[in-house]
């Protein structure tokens, strides 16, 4: 008698081959038979005409403050993801010094774009050692599993205090504390330590991370503590010095081979996109790594499912004129009578005749590219999409308010500014940023079928009113297996890529595949109908905060060790999610 059987499945198993029909008996949370008409269950889940598949590892989500308030985890437990790994690109709560606790707030909310307010309400901050903070986490019940890395930032705050945020460099006394505390963080069940070393990550005070300049005996010093230990992964990203005037992109890449050498065989991934500017950059990126390999290094690439890019809109984080005065005059209006005031004739006009005031600079997170963007609307109109009901994530140019502006013969300026305004004001703008210098996903495509790419970056948890992309799993069954108009990819590779690739590039041996003696983490999904609605604001975080919350259709069950937590794409009261301590 087993607890669950799943009857008549088409199985996907994650290993990358081909379907095969079969009922899948589960005993204990755990994947106990694959067959036909395995046994009697006390649970009956008919699974004839869907497909089942492992549930989904997401190695890049930003959960660590959101795992204190929210037991299910969406938006990514509504993509059928059962285990996430979070504490990447450096920024995390633990470890955490008494009275820091407004430091590591400042560097989420720039980072991250999580309201501070919203960090502040929502974590209790019970904790102070790495281990400590995984224990509090694992204490309060959660839908789906989740795994922790240790961020840079708050380790180098935690062990040099004012002297981190002033960016001093560590000394060796600093080094050997720090990796102490990734040793023992790692012992306790750590799955990995994250860096980030990018320009346009900014605290909520505009300054540079703690992690940005630290320089290569540390970050050296950190990785050899990988070296002794059985289990592991270092993230970073880094923009390779693009930004800077030297611009030196083979120093910044000799500093991450030494990384992945000194961690003495631990893997190691890092962000890859199609920044713009630097439209080829993830070229020279792809050949480093392939050079790296040639010599045993194991370096991996985390790669999106589709451009990387903002959601604007009246009610976003911002919009083509939060900076402008008139619009700043009436902006704590309500958001459908703010919409009305808007097309009143005498404000349109004001407010597309004044200039936007600068968002970033000295105190603000806001990076600098927004402004950027912001003076150069007219062109990057090119790229800017309404968002349809029926989603398109690869939109042609026709589709953009460019070529909308055209038809109507006015500045795109003022095609953006009507298609905002219309309605209550809820319309949303798509503006994919990276990954589309050439209007197309070709890119993303040529990414995705690299041998060293991770399907990742969904930064779930994160930008909460700028970016969606938490719905990266389901893109990849949709649009790179059904829908796209030109070359997909194939659905075992896909579902390989979400499950097994991932587990096993992050050492969880125990899932990612439908196999005897595998955890029952499965998605039961119906293809032919699986659907991305657009993105929407709600106002379910703490204290009220907003956020874009983007759901899916057609997603018959996830299973997380053998319960149901998502039953025809509504969340369950079933709460089986621990931490994963990898061992």
């Amino acid at each position: 008698m087993f607890d669950t059987r799943i009857n008549g499945a088409t199985v996907v198993d994650g290993n990358g081959g081909e379907p095969f029909t079969a009922d899948i008996g589960i005993t204990n949370g755990v994947i106990t038979e694959i067959g036909n008409n395995v046994g009697r269950a006390k649970t009956i889940i008919d699974a004839d005409g869907a497909t089942a598949t492992p549930g989904f590892v997401d190695i890049h989500t930003h959960f660590d403050g959101q795992v204190s308030w929210d037991e299910t985890l969406a938006p990514s437990i509504l993509h059928g993801v059962t285990t996430c790994v979070m504490g990447n690109c450096g920024v995390g709560f633990a470890p955490l010094k008494k009275n820091d606790e407004q430091r590591l707030i400042s560097l989420m909310e720039g980072v991250e774009d999580i309201p501070g307010s919203v960090l502040a309400e929502g974590i209790d901050f019970s904790w102070e050692t790495f281990p400590e903070y995984m224990n509090a986490i694992d204490a309060i019940p959660h839908s789906i599993d989740f795994a922790v890395q240790v961020p840079h930032d708050a380790l180098r705050l935690y062990v040099m205090g004012d002297r981190a945020e002033n960016l001093e460099p560590a000394s060796a006394d600093d080094i050997a504390a720090m990796m102490s505390i990734v040793r023992d963080s790692l012992a306790a069940g750590a799955a990995g330590f994250s860096t980030g070393r990018t320009d346009i990550h900014l605290t909520a005070k505009g300054q540079w991370t703690p992690s940005s300049e630290a320089t290569r005996d540390e970050l050296v010093g950190i990785s050899s503590v990988f070296a002794d230990s059985d289990h592991g992964c270092i993230q970073l990203v880094s923009d390779f010095n693009l930004f800077r005037s030297d611009n030196d992109f083979d120093k910044e890449f000799d500093l991450i081979d030494a990384m992945a050498e000194a961690g003495g065989g631990r893997p190691l991934s890092m962000t890859w996109l199609q920044r713009v500017p630097g439209e080829h950059q993830w070229r020279a990126i792809e050949k480093r790594v392939s050079q790296a390999a040639e010599r045993g290094l194991d370096i991996k690439l985390q790669t999106a499912a589709r451009g990387i890019g903002v959601i604007t809109g009246l009610d976003t984080s911002f919009h083509p004129f939060t900076g402008v005065p008139s619009y700043k005059a009436i902006s704590a209006l309500p958001l459908a009578e703010r919409a009305a005031r808007m097309r009143d004739p005498d404000v349109r006009k004001r407010i597309l005749r004044e200039k936007s005031e600068p968002l970033a600079g000295d105190g603000s997170p806001v990076p600098p590219f927004v402004d950027q963007m912001l003076a150069q609307i007219d062109v990057l109109a090119g790229r800017m999409f309404p968002m349809e009901e029926e989603v398109d994530y690869e939109p042609p140019p026709e589709k953009s308010f460019l070529a909308a502006a055209q038809r109507k013969q006015c500045r795109p300026l003022e095609a953006i500014y009507d298609y905002l305004i219309s309605g209550d004001g809820s319309q949303l703008i798509y503006f994919p940023v990276f990954n589309y210098a050439d209007g197309t996903l070709d890119v993303v495509y040529e990414m995705l079928n690299h041998p060293r790419a991770l399907v990742s970056l969904s930064d779930s948890g994160a930008h909460v009113a700028t970016i969606c992309d938490a719905s990266f799993q389901t893109t990849m069954l949709t649009h790179w297996c059904r829908d796209r108009q030109g070359p997909r990819l194939e659905l075992p590779k896909v579902v390989q890529m979400l499950s097994a690739r991932n587990a096993d590039y992050m050492g969880f041996a125990d899932r990612g595949r439908i196999a005897v003696g595998q955890k029952a983490d499965i998605n039961i999904i119906e293809l032919d109908n699986l659907k991305l609605p657009p993105p929407k604001i709600v106002r379910d975080l703490p204290g009220g905060g907003r956020r874009l919350l983007q759901g899916a259709q057609g997603y018959i069950a996830t299973l997380v060790a053998g319960e149901i937590v998502i039953a025809d794409g509504e969340i369950t009261e079933a709460r089986p999610g621990r931490l994963v301590r990898a061992a």
